[in-house]
């Protein structure tokens, strides 16, 4: 099945189910969910027999296609994936089946008590698979300008997510997230077209006579150093902005507040991820030059975003706005491993994109899980629940041990590699950087303390466990940060190869393997 458009398939059948879910008659809402459900389980088995054939010693791109779209201007529909490309696929096919099972109810699609009591349930569910569709679209996007469409296409269903089924704030967090994204979008876009005659100019030698927007051929290019600087700063803001980092962060704290917890799961689980995806591949492969000079101000602002986002999430009373400001923290993280630019730092970011979609999905479900219950996202308005209702405190507690990267937890092997990794290379950030370990034990411990531990508050009290359904959506994603804090390495294993690629196009030697050289060889003089 070599020929088979995988990718192109992953992408068409969400589509599908969206058209199929918005055609359906109103008062068909049980039947809306299950076929929803049934569409997204078919992507993800599909996307799991295409992942079972990737080689990871094979070609970089696998799975490749590549048509005209717009000819005349070299537009092409192309794509396929590399290591990290397809761990990120596979993480929003896993994510979005247990994202519909845990919004089975009216009251799981709502963003707080001043929701509307009733929404459109086929009109979510179509909104959901859209997204699923634009999701696996931008990391698949082998051609930039087919990258910058899904880019721009996943803002549409997640404004109208947060803008009709958020809370009483809504349609201010729904335009700020969009005013946000947008802004970075249109400077992405004039990068994004800056490209086309400098491919021009690069290709026409080779005959071909146009421009061409084909990541392969872009990231041949040999591109004047001020303007390579230009571009990256285009394609690095849109980035930041996505990711999010500080200071262009504060719609999340917002979307976060508004949003329904299982759409949250997705905008940060997933669609976050975009950021840090277009950093490693875009600005360090396109302008690797323009990395290297920006590098001490990106490490500034990560290592500032580490530090802000967990200072930020101790003194929060809002369970949804304290897990978005740990994000904060976690994705500085990331961008750290990621301009660390060593392969310890890039490999353990390219992990903690994996792993935090996981660990902060699961968080945002429980809490979504009280807030149905309690009908509050206010911090105060629990206390004493693990007594009321042990399992859902349990399942809190490992995921929110996940949050502050314990040992035996997922993060907590890619967190450790992108700090090894800085600290070869950058050691005062690295060391600096530590420090979000410690306050991520405060926020996550006296978050837990305060909610689930201590006498019964009186309106806690009757509060009832996680029901079958509620546990078949959160249950695999535990399970999965179990599994990937004791065995890591197969994911590893898929990443790496294109870490080196990463590392290659940047022209950077890992610090480590010098120093097993000279340990190896001995020095020379």
């Amino acid at each position: 099945m070599e020929d088979f458009p995988w990718l192109s398939v992953l992408i068409a059948l969400p589509l599908a189910g969206a058209l199929l879910v918005g055609l359906m008659p109103r008062g068909s809402e049980e039947l809306v969910k299950r076929v929803a459900l049934g569409v997204s389980i078919v992507v993800a088995v599909v996307a799991g027999v295409m992942a079972a054939q990737f080689d990871t010693g094979g070609a970089r791109f696998q799975f490749e296609e590549k048509y005209w779209w717009i000819k005349q201007f070299g537009v092409h529909w192309a794509v396929g994936v590399d290591g990290i490309a397809l761990t990120l696929v596979l993480l929003s096919v896993i994510l979005v089946p247990l994202v519909i099972l845990a919004s089975w109810s009216d009251a799981d699609r709502s963003g707080g008590v001043d929701t509307p009591p009733k929404r459109s349930v086929k009109t979510y569910f179509a909104l959901i698979l859209s997204l699923e569709a634009m999701m696996i679209g931008v990391f698949a996007a082998t051609d930039v300008f087919l990258f910058y469409v899904f880019f721009e296409a996943m803002l549409i269903p997640v404004y109208f997510i947060i803008g009709s089924y958020g809370g009483a704030q809504r349609s201010y967090a729904a335009v700020k997230f969009l005013l946000y994204s947008l802004f970075g979008g249109l400077i992405m876009l004039v990068a994004v077209i800056w490209l086309y005659p400098l491919s021009a100019k690069s290709v026409s030698d080779g005959g071909l006579g146009q421009g061409t927007f084909l990541f392969s051929e872009l990231s041949k290019l040999d591109i004047e150093p001020t303007t390579a600087k230009w571009l990256f700063l285009g394609f690095f803001v849109a980035f930041a902005i996505k990711a999010p980092m500080v200071p262009v962060h504060t719609w999340l704290p917002d979307a976060a507040g508004q949003s329904p917890a299982g759409a949250l799961v997705l905008i940060v689980g997933v669609l976050d991820k975009v950021g840090t995806y277009g950093m490693m591949r875009f600005c360090l492969e396109l302008f690797p030059g323009a990395a290297k000079w920006a590098t001490p101000v990106v490490i500034t602002l990560a290592v500032i975003s580490i530090i802000y986002g967990a200072v930020l999430a101790i003194g929060q009373v809002d369970l949804k706005r304290l897990v978005a400001y740990t994000s904060i923290s976690h994705f500085g993280f990331i961008v750290l491993g990621i301009f660390a630019m060593t392969s310890q730092g890039q490999s353990g970011a390219a992990l903690y994109m994996v792993n935090h979609g996981f660990s902060t999905g699961a968080l945002f479900l429980l809490v979504g899980f009280m807030i149905v219950r309690r009908r509050s996202a206010r911090i105060d308005a629990y206390g004493g629940v693990q007594k009321q209702a042990p399992v859902l405190a349990g399942l809190f507690l490992v995921a929110g041990l996940s949050g502050l990267s314990l040992p035996g937890l997922a993060p907590f092997v890619s967190e450790f590699l992108v700090l090894t990794g800085t600290f070869t290379r950058y050691k005062v950030p690295a060391l600096i950087a530590t420090a979000g370990i410690v306050l991520a034990a405060i926020y996550i411990l006296w978050m837990y303390q305060r909610t689930m531990g201590g006498a019964v508050v009186d309106k806690v009290k009757g509060m009832t466990d996680l029901s079958a359904r509620e546990r078949w959506a959160v249950g695999p994603i535990i399970a999965v940060i179990v599994v990937m804090g004791f065995f890591p390495q197969p994911v590893l294993n898929v990443i790496n190869p294109s870490v080196k690629e990463t590392l290659v196009r940047v022209d950077q030697h890992d610090p480590a393997s010098k120093i097993k050289n000279v340990a190896e060889n001995g020095a020379r003089p």
